[in-house]
């Protein structure tokens, strides 16, 4: 959460025209010595979610600088900027490598969500198949912030299984589910993936090539898996589709044996999901 000390300045009451309090991030006003643009008109009532679409509503046509922001927007520049801040700060607006903002992965996130009920109505079947002819336990997962979430899973009925129930938040720093969905991050999020991680830039420049990822005892000792990405309309990786159990019979090299139906199963799931972004 964003937060800022003032001292010798009351500012419990005080209000400036976007309806946050003075001097707050999203404010139009900051402390008083930035420009004051004209917010008397505001059409969803609430000033600074107006302010905040205008910026939005601007990078959607590209990168675009500061003063790019000022120019498409009308907003004073402090404004524009402490806007612009706030937003990247929960990945909704994020920087190039110029940088220039640009609309943030937090965006392609929520759009991801937003077919989830797609994906996971056509992951039940995909999911069967793949547990029956692999003969462990399959999962579907997708990112949400620092975690991966199962949002679908099939479970082996009998005998040793690797058990993920509906739900579950695994870490997005192990496995192979985990390589998937950080192999195909933009430059500087794949970086902030690989700190702490169990895998190397070297094992995700393998995941991109060969289409597919295995771990073998990374995110827990004695379980392997394989994992294959789940993309989009977009050709984006949305998700990743897997299966796990124990490396006594899924071997130490999993994706030998396995990647094959991986994949395939999540080719099936892409297509699904593009079919409802069309």
């Amino acid at each position: 959460m964003l937060r800022r000390q003032y001292q010798n300045m009351d500012t419990t009451h005080a209000i400036d025209p976007s309806g946050a309090p003075l001097g707050s991030p999203l404010g139009g006003r900051g402390t008083g010595t930035a420009m004051q643009e004209d917010s008397s008109f505001s059409p969803s009532g609430v000033g600074v979610i107006d302010k905040a679409s205008l910026i939005l509503d601007a990078l959607e046509a590209g990168p675009a600088s500061l003063a790019d922001l000022v120019d498409a927007t009308s907003l004073a520049r402090p404004t524009a900027h402490r806007l612009a801040v706030a937003l990247a700060h929960h990945r909704l607006v994020g920087r190039d490598v110029q940088g220039r903002f640009v609309l943030g992965s937090r965006l392609v996130e929520l759009a991801s969500a937003a077919r989830e009920d797609r994906l996971i109505s056509a992951a039940s079947p995909v999911l069967l198949q793949l547990r029956d002819s692999t003969g462990e336990s399959s999962q579907v997962f997708r990112r949400q912030g620092e975690w991966r979430v199962c949002v679908a899973s099939a479970e082996r009925p009998i005998g040793l299984r690797d058990t993920i129930p509906v739900g579950t938040q695994l870490s997005m720093k192990a496995g192979s589910a985990a390589q998937v969905l950080v192999a195909w991050e933009d430059h500087a999020r794949l970086i902030e993936g690989l700190q702490h991680a169990r895998f190397s830039a070297t094992t995700l420049a393998g995941v991109r090539r060969r289409g597919w990822a295995q771990s073998i005892g990374e995110r827990e000792p004695g379980i392997a898996s394989v994992s294959a990405p789940v993309r989009g309309p977009s050709g984006r990786v949305i998700a990743a589709v897997s299966i796990s159990g124990p490396i006594e019979r899924l071997s130490k090299q999993p994706g030998q044996k396995h990647a094959d139906v991986v994949v395939q199963a999540a080719r099936q799931l892409s297509d699904a999901v593009r079919v409802s972004g069309t």
